[in-house]
C-alpha cells in the first residue's frame, strides 16, 4: 500500500513523461511529414532533412530523465517504494510539470519550427545550418522547464531521503 503523497509523486512522475514524449511525437511528426516530402523530391537531402526532424526529440527525453530520478528516488525499483507525505507528493508532482507542460509546447512549436526549416533545406540546402539554429532556439525553454524540474525532484527529492 502505498500513501496518497507517493501516489501523487507518480502520477508528476507519468506526467512529466507522457506530456513531454506527446509533444515529441507531434514534433517529430511534423517534421517527419515534411521531409518525406522534400526527401522523395531529392534523396540527398535526407541528412539535413532527418537533423531537423530529430530535434523535437529532445523534449521527449528530458522528461523521461526526469520519471527516471522520480523513481530512483521514491525506490520503486528495487526495494520498498518511500512512503511520501501529502506535501512531499505535492512537491514532486509539482516539480515534474514544468518539464512535462513546457516539454510539450516547446516540442509542438520546435516541430512546427522544423517543417519551416525544412522547406527551406528544400529551395535553398546550403542553407540548413540556419534552419538548424531556428529550430534549436525553441530548445532553450525546453531546456529551461527541464532544469526546473531537474533542481526541484533531485534537490528536493534528496532532502526526503
Amino acid at each position: 500500500m502505498i500513501t496518497i503523497g507517493t501516489f501523487l509523486a507518480l502520477l508528476g512522475a507519468a506526467l512529466a513523461v507522457f506530456l513531454s514524449g506527446m509533444g515529441s511525437a507531434k514534433g517529430v511528426g511534423l517534421a517527419g511529414q515534411a521531409s518525406a516530402g522534400v526527401v522523395a523530391e531529392d534523396p540527398d537531402k535526407f541528412i539535413k532533412c532527418l537533423i531537423l526532424q530529430l530535434l523535437p526529440a529532445t523534449q521527449g527525453i528530458y522528461g523521461f530523465i526526469i520519471t527516471f530520478l522520480v523513481i530512483l528516488n521514491a525506490n520503486v525499483i528495487g526495494g520498498p517504494i518511500a512512503q511520501y507525505t501529502l506535501n512531499q507528493g505535492l512537491f514532486i508532482l509539482a516539480g515534474c510539470l514544468p518539464v512535462g507542460v513546457v516539454g510539450y509546447f516547446s516540442a509542438v512549436h520546435q516541430g512546427k519550427t522544423a517543417v519551416a526549416a525544412i522547406g527551406m533545406v528544400a529551395k535553398r540546402p546550403e542553407e540548413s545550418s540556419k534552419g538548424m539554429l531556428m529550430v534549436a532556439m525553441v530548445e532553450t525553454y525546453a531546456l529551461l522547464g527541464f532544469l526546473v524540474s531537474f533542481l526541484v525532484v533531485f534537490l528536493g527529492g534528496q532532502a526526503f531521503a
